[in-house]
């Protein structure tokens, strides 16, 4: 596909840019490539992070890296079975110097958020990040504020251990844009981490700038999707509705999903165009969860990234003739 010269240019940049906030992150957490690829996917397509894994896996490492290094606020919530919905909104207090009450702002107002153990908090606070997660707003003792762009929850939860836990319902795992499964490192990595990690680390140093994100996500809302690009997302959110272990699958938001990150993976990958790989590669990550399989098919050990990529196995991509 053509593109003018300063398209070339622009892209260039943004590989450029999006290649030193890697080697930023790099600095402080040793892991696989791809996933701080797609923390930097969803930071562009305006999306939300489960990081589901095991203690000790660096999970928290790695999204306050990744915020420094993409120059936004960081603020960490640590969720507990105590925890009320106003410890992360905030709540108004009075200010005893001018008898007047005030606004304290909670955690949630910051442009990077990890909410960490996520499932250990009830329904009623989980919620608490509900409307910001998906209007980028909260609201406080009536009154509504706007969240500073850009905004990104990353929320993490252990796998093994569902004693004194609260599963996340369905509605609240829809507004995560992707689920990533945090396992063990390879075991050259995990000697190069006791070697990094037995000395100070160099600090992580900001590359970008909220400013630079934002121009960023509005780059990658140009990308362009062929028409039977958008066929083919839809066939495989279709697939995942009619299949006969899925109690209900991948919604309409869903598929939107898919499509949004898409574009953000080809912006990353240099290109101002979809292709199909990119859709393959993020199929699992952003429709497995959104997807409930029948109770049968959980006995079984049937799970939703398995039925994606039934999905990717079965539903051709059919390319349009001309």
């Amino acid at each position: 596909m053509a593109t003018t010269q300063l398209e070339h240019d622009t892209l260039s940049r943004v590989a450029d840019a999006t290649a030193r906030v890697a080697a930023e992150v790099g600095k402080a957490w040793l892991g696989p490539a791809e996933t701080i690829e797609a923390l930097l996917t969803c930071l562009l397509a305006r999306g939300h992070v489960l990081l589901e894994g095991v203690p000790g896996v660096a999970k928290t490492t790695l999204v306050k890296s990744f915020a420094v290094a993409a120059g936004c606020s960081f603020r960490r919530i640590q969720f507990t079975p105590d925890l009320l919905p106003s410890d992360i909104t905030g709540t108004t207090v009075l200010d005893r110097a001018s008898s007047q009450f005030v606004l304290r702002h909670g955690p949630v107002f910051a442009q990077v958020v990890l909410g960490d153990e996520i499932n250990r908090a009830p329904a009623k606070t989980q919620s608490a990040l509900l409307e910001a997660m998906q209007e980028g707003q909260v609201t406080i003792d009536g009154q509504t504020m706007p969240l500073s762009p850009p905004f990104m929850v990353l929320a993490t939860q252990n796998p093994i251990e569902h004693e004194g836990t609260y599963p996340l319902p369905e509605a609240q795992l829809d507004r995560f844009l992707v689920k990533l499964q945090m396992r063990y490192p390879e075991p050259a990595v995990e000697k190069q981490m006791l070697v990094t990690y037995s000395r100070p680390l160099e600090e992580v140093k900001a590359v970008l700038s909220p400013p630079d994100v934002l121009a960023l996500q509005r780059l990658a809302d140009a990308v362009h999707v062929d028409d039977e690009l958008f066929d083919y997302v839809l066939a495989l959110v279709r697939f995942s509705r009619s299949h006969r272990r899925v109690a209900l699958g991948a919604s309409p938001r869903a598929a939107l999903a898919l499509v949004h990150a898409a574009r953000a993976r080809a912006l990353l990958g240099g290109r101002d165009y979809v292709l199909p790989d990119d859709v393959k590669r993020l199929a699992g990550p952003v429709l497995g969860h959104r997807i409930l399989l029948s109770p049968e098919a959980e006995l079984e050990g049937a799970t939703g990234p398995a039925i994606v990529d039934e999905a990717l196995d079965k539903v051709p991509h059919r390319r349009k003739p001309g």
